[in-house]
């Protein structure tokens, strides 16, 4: 029996999934979920909301960095939409015109949840290392856990956990300290 050829998804394809989702599109499949749920949301806007002043408005903080939720990255043919991203301000002086980002993020942040940790770690963490982002950070709100990479080559070198309430000096920002219990409920 002839097996049926496998359609690979398009930008367009994202405009069919329901509004309330992310859609993405990953090693050419099109992945959809639904928008985060209130444990994620916290962990994410918590740790913008640490990082926003001291690196982009350089409050406190160094500057010298755009810090945004779920932007919308053109990775070669990929589509990704990472929890966070960041991108040094030398890489990309201003903010593009176009409602997606064609620049690699320096920094990556993917807050897991049990229905996108395995597509996070199998799938998108090796095209951001293949994509040249130089750091990388997994949080689980489940666990209370925060895990910092950095691209060594091509691969992730696990550098740093960080649990419950430790307090974070972590890289790429490592000259803002925070406890890593701000980012839970």
């Amino acid at each position: 029996m002839p097996q049926a050829a496998v359609k690979i998804a398009t930008y367009e394809d994202l405009f069919t999934i329901p509004e309330h989702h992310v859609g993405e599109i990953i090693n050419g499949a099109l992945h959809s979920h639904p928008r985060p749920a209130p444990k994620h949301a916290l962990a994410f806007s918590s740790l913008g909301d640490e990082l926003v002043s001291p690196y982009q408005k350089g409050k406190g903080g160094p500057g010298g960095w755009w810090i945004l939720d779920e932007p919308e990255c053109h990775i070669a043919s990929h589509v990704l939409v990472p929890d966070l991203a960041g991108w040094r301000k030398e890489s990309m002086p201003s903010l593009p015109e176009t409602a997606w980002f064609e620049i690699v993020p320096n920094w990556v942040c993917e807050i897991l949840s049990p229905s996108t940790a395995r597509l996070d770690r199998a799938e998108k963490m090796p095209i951001y290392a293949q994509a040249g982002v130089k750091h990388l950070w997994l949080i689980d709100p489940e666990l209370q856990l925060l895990e910092c990479y950095e691209r060594q080559e091509n691969n992730w070198l696990l550098l740093q956990t960080y649990e419950k309430d430790q307090l974070v000096c972590a890289l790429p920002f490592e000259k803002h300290e925070f406890n890593l219990d701000v980012l839970w409920e």
